[in-house]
C-alpha cells in the first residue's frame, strides 16, 4: 500500500535519489551521463541539480509513500505559469551539473535540452518533467497513481498536460492516461524520444483514458 501527496522541501533530496535509480539505465539520461559505472549516482547528482535550479514556485513535485513512509515513487510537475530555471539558478548549481555530467558531455545534454524545449507546445500546460519509481516497486500502479493525482487537477482547470517519453513501455502508460504521440523529437543524443500530448478536458475530439 502507498499514499500519494506532496514532497516537502527537505525531501527533495530524496526524491532526486528515486529519480536517479529510475533513469540510471534510461536512454536520455545514459546519453547525457554516459555508460561508465556509477550510473545511479551520477542521476542522482543530475537530478539534485535540476530540483534546486528550479524556482520552487513553480513547480509540484507528487510522491508516493508505503507504510513506512519510504518515497518509491516521484514525480515533477512544472505549472503553467512557471518561468522555470533562470540562468542564475543554473550558474549556482554548475558544480552540481558538472559532477553529474562531467565536462566533456555538457555540450551533449545542452543540446538535448535544447531539442526538448523547442517542442513545448505554445498553449498553456503542466509539463511533467519527470516521473521515477524505485526498481522494487515498478509494476505495482505506484507510476499511475501519481500520474493519476495529478491529472486530477489538471482536469479540473481545464488545461492541457506535456511530457516526452523515452520507452515503448512508458508511452503505453501515457497513452492509457489520456495522453497521445506528437512525434519524435530529434537532436537528444543517443535517444529518440517522444513528445505526448494530453489535450484540454474540454478539447474537441480528446482521447479518452483507459
Amino acid at each position: 500500500m502507498f499514499d500519494v501527496g506532496a514532497a516537502a522541501r527537505a525531501e527533495l533530496a530524496a526524491v532526486a535519489g528515486v529519480l536517479g535509480e529510475a533513469f540510471a539505465d534510461d536512454p536520455v539520461v545514459v546519453g547525457m551521463i554516459g555508460t561508465a559505472d556509477g550510473r545511479c549516482e551520477r542521476a542522482t547528482a543530475l537530478y539534485a541539480a535540476l530540483l534546486r535550479a528550479q524556482d520552487p514556485d513553480g513547480i509540484e513535485v507528487d510522491v508516493a509513500r508505503d507504510e513506512t513512509g519510504l518515497i518509491v515513487g516521484a514525480a515533477v510537475w512544472e505549472r503553467p505559469d512557471a518561468r522555470g530555471a533562470t540562468a542564475r539558478r543554473l550558474l549556482r548549481e554548475a558544480p552540481g551539473f558538472l559532477q553529474a555530467l562531467g565536462p566533456l558531455r555538457v555540450p551533449l545534454a545542452l543540446r538535448g535540452w535544447n531539442a526538448f524545449v523547442r517542442h513545448r507546445p505554445d498553449e498553456p500546460h503542466w509539463y511533467l518533467g519527470e516521473i521515477g519509481v524505485r526498481a522494487a516497486q515498478r509494476g505495482t500502479g505506484v507510476g499511475s497513481r501519481l500520474l493519476a493525482h495529478r491529472l486530477r487537477h489538471v482536469d479540473d482547470h481545464a488545461h492541457g498536460a506535456y511530457l516526452e517519453s523515452s520507452t515503448p513501455r512508458n508511452r503505453a502508460l501515457y497513452v492509457r492516461h489520456g495522453f497521445e504521440s506528437r512525434g519524435e523529437i530529434r537532436g537528444v543524443h543517443a535517444a529518440r524520444p517522444t513528445a505526448m500530448w494530453r489535450p484540454p478536458v474540454d478539447a474537441p475530439g480528446r482521447p479518452a483514458a483507459r
